[in-house]
């Protein structure tokens, strides 16, 4: 712990426990943002790979978030969280750091790096079920908003820095070093993750006729929390709808950056880190604009942008005149996706009971993230069928109807945090004799 006499007091700032959580979030963040660029530069600069291969892996890594995110809910409620948390970091570590090896060995093949990719992909999925699932029971319920804050800071801190680091170390180590240097940010978070002091509550299993509850009962019961609150379906509502058409316009935002407003490789590249400056300032604010406006207001407002500033997008004209356009859309877009995040999943923490956080996490994460990929391929199709501005406008224009579930529900009253729902739940097993 830094001296205390220059350490900010209040929040979260003197919670021991909690700033072992963010100091490994913020490793493997900043970790990660240097892998995403690094991975697929292996397969293109090392493998000589297709250009089908390079996006095929890309496809490898998502498709873990499909097959394994629902059941992944029911294991994270039923075991202890912290110890899934430091399995997925020593897990992806491990799995990570024989690519490297394997390229000082010349036995690096195109195959391992989609095992690896697949692999890495079932540990990210059950890390962060279980690290949504696991900050209500590490800070007290009016923290919480508070601690998705802070670390929201270091993602998007880690998008605006991460891609620049990670390009420097490709330039210098070349990219299976670089590979290497995202492993022993995973390595680091797990040794923050061991040192976390608070114990865990043991979870309580589902009981049906004297007996445990079967995978499908469990999950069944998540889904039937998330889907029997109108608070809830309106979020998923929300969250999938933008997510879907988010989707169509930004599967091809680099092809329209490229070749209809005739940007550099490099004027994009910095166009990204100044969009990643919207998220990082939505992340130091977004507690103060909740506090002062309350959560269903804060959600409407923010929601309301997320078609405009796709369609910034699509009215930027070609060459230069263009990145005013992309950079204040870019801001304007990261700023409130981030408070719109923040706050919502802050709510929907506050309000689960602790024995069905990582089932409501699951299904959330399924219903919202299950838009993405037929919203990609409708971009393509689009961009094909009548051209890639306007399929930029389909985005924005669908993206602005994502408001109205929010607006339509009980949410759009709430002010302050509600209390956890009542929930009886099952009682924990009396221990053997």
């Amino acid at each position: 712990m830094p001296d205390a006499r220059f350490w900010p007091r209040g929040g979260l700032w003197r919670h021991a426990d909690f700033l072992k959580l963010w100091s490994a979030e913020t490793v493997s963040q900043f970790g990660s943002q240097v892998g995403q660029l690094a991975l697929p530069l292996v397969a293109i600069l090392v493998l000589d790979a297709s250009a089908f291969a390079v996006a095929a892996l890309g496809t490898v890594l998502f498709l873990p978030f499909i097959f394994f995110t629902l059941p992944a809910g029911v294991w994270v409620d039923r075991l202890p969280r912290r110890p899934i948390l430091i399995a997925g970091d020593f897990g992806r570590f491990l799995l990570l750091a024989t690519i490297p090896i394997a390229y000082v060995a010349d036995a690096l093949t195109l195959e391992q790096l989609f095992v690896v990719g697949f692999l890495v992909g079932v540990c990210q999925v059950f890390f962060d079920v279980a690290y949504q699932s696991y900050l209500p029971s590490l800070v007290e319920r009016e923290q919480i908003i508070d601690g998705n804050s802070k670390l929201e800071i270091s993602r998007s801190a880690a998008q605006v820095g991460g891609p620049g680091v990670g390009g420097v170390l490709v330039e210098i180590l070349t990219a299976p070093y670089a590979v290497l240097a995202d492993a022993i940010s995973f390595a680091l978070s797990g040794l923050f993750l061991l040192r976390i002091r608070k114990i865990e509550e043991p979870p309580a299993r589902t009981v049906v006729d004297g007996r445990k509850a079967s995978l499908w009962t469990e999950l069944e019961e998540g889904l039937r929390f998330v889907l029997g609150n109108p608070n809830l379906r309106a979020q998923a509502g929300c969250t999938a709808t933008s997510n879907f058409f988010s989707n169509v316009a930004f599967s091809i935002i680099l092809v329209f950056a490229v070749r209809e407003l005739g940007l550099s490789a490099g004027v994009i590249g910095i166009l990204f880190s100044i969009a990643a400056l919207g998220s990082l300032a939505a992340a130091f604010t977004a507690m103060h604009i909740s506090n002062r406006f309350g959560i269903g207001p804060t959600t409407i407002a923010v929601s309301l942008f997320f078609g405009p500033a796709t369609l910034l997008f699509a009215l930027a004209p070609e060459g230069d005149a263009a990145i005013p356009f992309l950079a204040v859309g870019g801001i304007l877009q990261g700023f409130v996706i981030v408070v719109y995040n923040i706050v919502q999943v802050s709510y929907r923490q506050a309000i689960c009971p602790p024995r069905l956080q990582g089932r409501m996490n699951s299904v959330m994460r399924f219903m919202v993230w299950g838009t993405i990929p037929p919203g990609a391929l409708l971009g393509g199709a689009l961009a094909t069928w009548i051209g890639l501005r306007e399929t930029i406008v389909v985005g924005g224009v669908g993206g602005s109807l994502a408001v109205l579930f929010i607006v339509f529900s009980p949410q759009r009253h709430l002010r302050e945090m509600p209390e956890p729902i009542d929930d009886a739940g099952p009682q924990p097993e009396p221990a053997q004799a």
